[in-house]
């Protein structure tokens, strides 16, 4: 968040005009001529910088200028803060077609890693890039000058390899300063105390950081990016003369520890040196440190090793056989530790990717890595991130090589329970690859019970820290918080089920409606709040993906949980209406993909319409679902479809619109969503046209609209827009049903025309076939033989 005064700053360098931004670079131009650049022009370009730099539109200066800062930024008399705020404007104005600058003579390391800057923000037009490169690698090469540092230089390297890893492929595989043995000025130590002897890596520690240290440690940075593109065999190779060079380059800087060593190939000597020194690594990574951030050093400096060793392995298979034991106790020493849980992703990676080339069984780092993890360490924010990435990075290949990954889903959600939103889009990413025929029911369940999940993550937590001495509960006693019930008998195989590791498809999740209710003083928690908002979108993304698979006997258990689990919500008023919101939609789905349920589920079907309290409290779903059987219940779209079961679903929703529409002597009278009296009257008037004998019920209950729409009781509480809408579609169906043969073609079409696009298009544009009807039935006065 900028504060009052930069955010001023800001517009204002936004908003200058290009002739103000002329005249400020002509002062500038000014000062920077003057004998000394100091304090004042350190000043101005910093101004001038901000105002190149804060508009998204390029700015443009005058060709001179850009000469005058090329000048000031080569100038061995600029001060290093000049030097900076010269190079960071000429970046921000890349591409610059007036820039001249060249790396071919510079051999000050500071200026080089300047001046390169400038020249690779320019693109790779005129092969900046592969010239720069070419440039890093030969001063590197080269013993550098008395006060020199190659510190500058790597991180310029890296960039080269980023931007372009093919124009290194004809240098030499430089990398190698992490190999070498260092001299030391002074005393080097392992991170115990212990004193280091004949390896030295970036985690031999001195009393301070020498140069070489620093090198070391930034080149080490740099080995995974260098072997990813020096060590990949799909480079071109470089030619004999160069092959030379390299070598000679290797040579000079790689540590030589034996003959057979010195015979390899620069690029298989990067890699077997570069294999050496992460082992070493590991090894350095068992002692116990002295320091706190030595130990984060280590941890950090293990996970690049194993990836590393990772690389190098899916580069040359030979190198797998020398890992596998290695890491495998490597993984039995650091599973125990928590502190360590981001080092036994790259560990599980490294098996994945190897394991079949190994021929071993991985299934236990696997099943260490899903259940205990999640489980722990759901809280932390950034190993959520990076679990749940690294499941994204190989889902296909979890699913053709164990089960363990889609049976740790429960698992996998306590990350997105605890991070939402931060990680709703990798979890849409990876939704798709947990469902199928087995999990879905499961999933849905989970996801609607998702923002409890949150709420009892949190009672966890706080149960956890409680000291031993509080921990303890009377089983006689009912408790009255959700600290108490944790540990309850009454609860606690409720709080087991909800926090489960991993599948258990055969547990019923309606015992979880205590529960639901106990954890309810937590629902305005900000965290449990921010969960039940992302709950709609992968609800929604779970049935687009369910539809693509599920089979008939899949349809119908979804739409009667669906209809079950609208009782059984977490108790968040807006996390309520956005699920029946979603739920509505999808039912309206599920029936068009499956007509025939309808027919299947009509005593589920029944139940649910002829509940008044659903109407009221689930006007949505219950409005989609009367529609759904007025669209459906027809011998069109199953042969099963009978008389009787019509005049059923006829008896019960006429029931239910004659229960919101009677007028009683109230105080007040209830006011009911008019969307569900036009779909109860619309489904009606389906239904009697399919069964004719109905049709004088519905004409009368339909004729007494207009005496429900005047009364004064309900004009209290309807606006006057809906009820002239509940009137005028009344008098439309009424109309309609005076044709008994018109509104049964247009209803309930022939079996042998029921899916043709002419009956679609009638379905779809019925209000209008309506009003034609009425137009016919009752002409306007114009109408009319005169």
């Amino acid at each position: 968040m900028f504060t009052a005064a930069a955010e001023s700053f800001l517009k204002q360098a936004r908003e200058i005009q290009e002739e103000e931004l002329r005249r400020f670079a002509s002062r500038v131009a000014t000062v920077l001529q003057g004998p000394e650049p100091g304090p004042e022009a350190a000043d101005c370009l910093q101004r001038l910088h901000l105002s190149v730099a804060a508009s998204k539109y390029p700015r443009r200066l005058d060709g001179k200028f850009v000469d005058l800062l090329q000048a000031v930024l080569c100038s061995p008399k600029s001060p290093e803060q000049i030097q900076l705020l010269c190079a960071a404007i000429l970046r921000e104005m890349s591409p610059c077609n007036d820039l001249t600058l060249s790396c071919d003579e510079i051999r000050d390391t500071k200026l080089l890693s300047l001046v390169s800057s400038v020249l690779l923000a320019q693109g790779n037009k005129k092969a900046e890039v592969s010239a720069v490169g070419q440039r890093i690698v030969k001063v590197l090469e080269r013993r550098l000058p008395e006060g020199q540092s190659a510190r500058y230089l790597l991180p310029v390297l890296s960039n080269v390899i980023r931007l372009s890893p093919e124009s290194l492929t004809e240098a030499s595989p430089w990398g190698s300063d992490l190999l070498h043995l260092l001299s030391q000025p002074g005393p080097v130590t392992e991170v115990d105390g212990a004193i280091a002897t004949d390896f030295f890596t970036v985690l031999s520690v001195g009393q301070y950081y020498t140069e070489d240290q620093w090198l070391n440690v930034q080149a080490f940075s740099m080995l995974r990016n260098w072997l990813l593109c020096y060590g990949a065999k799909g480079l071109k190779p470089p030619n004999s003369d160069d092959k030379m060079g390299m070598d000679r380059s290797v040579m000079s800087v790689v540590s030589t520890t034996s003959t057979a060593g010195r015979l390899l190939p620069p690029k298989d000597r990067l890699r077997e040196k570069a294999f050496e020194y992460c082992q070493r690594l590991i090894e350095q990574s068992n002692r116990r440190p002295l320091k706190k951030d030595d130990g984060d050093l280590q941890k950090a400096c293990l996970i690049e090793a194993v990836t590393i060793m990772d690389i190098i392995c899916k580069q040359d298979s030979s190198y797998v056989y020398r890992s596998v034991s290695f890491l495998k106790i490597l993984h039995s020493r650091i599973s125990g530790d928590a502190t360590y849980a981001r080092a036994l992703l790259p560990i599980a990676q490294f098996f994945l990717n190897h394991g079949k080339t190994a021929a071993v069984d991985s299934d236990a780092i696997y099943k260490h890595l899903f259940t205990d993890i999640p489980a722990q360490l759901f809280h932390n924010p950034s190993l959520a991130f990076e679990f749940v990435q690294f499941c994204k990075d190989n889902t296909q290949l979890f699913t053709e090589t164990s089960s363990i990954f889609r049976q740790s889903f429960p698992n996998l959600f306590k990350f997105l329970a605890w991070n939402s939103p931060p990680l709703i889009s990798e979890f849409v990413d990876l939704l798709p690859f947990l469902l199928d025929a087995s999990t879905a029911i499961e999933i849905f369940h989970l996801l609607l019970d998702l923002p409890c999940l949150t709420a009892a993550l949190d009672v966890q937590l706080r149960s956890t820290a409680l000291p031993t001495s509080e921990r303890a509960c009377d089983p006689a006693v009912k408790p009255t918080t959700c600290l108490e019930a944790f540990r309850h008998p009454q609860y606690k195989s409720m709080f087991q089920y909800l926090l489960r590791t991993k599948s258990a498809p055969e547990e019923a999740p309606q015992r979880l409606i205590p529960l639901r209710q106990l954890l309810g003083s937590l629902s305005s928690s900000p965290r449990v709040v921010q969960c039940a908002e992302t709950v709609p979108v992968l609800l929604e993304l779970f049935f687009r993906v369910v539809a693509e698979f599920a089979d008939a006997r899949l349809i119908n258990q979804l739409v009667v949980l669906l209809l079950q689990r609208s009782d059984q919500l977490y108790e968040i008023p807006a996390f309520k209406d956005d699920v029946y919101r979603v739920l509505s939609s999808q039912l309206v789905m599920l029936c068009k993909l499956r007509p025939a349920l309808v027919v299947e589920l009509s005593t589920e079907i029944l139940e649910f319409s002829g509940t008044v309290g659903n109407i009221q409290n689930k006007e949505a779903i219950f409005s989609h679902l009367v529609w759904a059987v007025g669209e459906y219940l027809s011998v069109s779209y199953d042969k099963r479809c009978t008389v009787e079961q019509i005049s059923r679903f006829f008896e019960t929703l006429e029931a239910m619109l004659f229960e919101i529409t009677q007028l009683r002597p109230l105080a007040s009278t209830p006011s009911y969503a008019p969307r569900a009296i036009s779909v109860l009257m619309a489904t009606l008037t389906k239904l009697a046209a399919r069964s004719q004998d109905l049709i004088p019920r519905v004409s009368m209950f339909l004729s007494k609209m207009r005496t429900f729409v005047q009364n004064p009781a309900v004009t209290s509480v309807y606006s006057e827009e809906d009820l002239e809408e509940i009137l005028i579609r009344a008098t439309e169906l009424m109309n309609l049903l005076k044709m008994p043969s018109v509104a049964q073609f247009v209803f309930t079409p022939p079996v042998d025309v029921g899916s043709t696009r002419f009956q679609r298009e009638v379905n779809e544009t019925l209000p209008f076939a309506l009003r034609i009807v009425t137009r016919l039935l009752e002409p306007a006065p114009s109408f009319m033989p005169g």
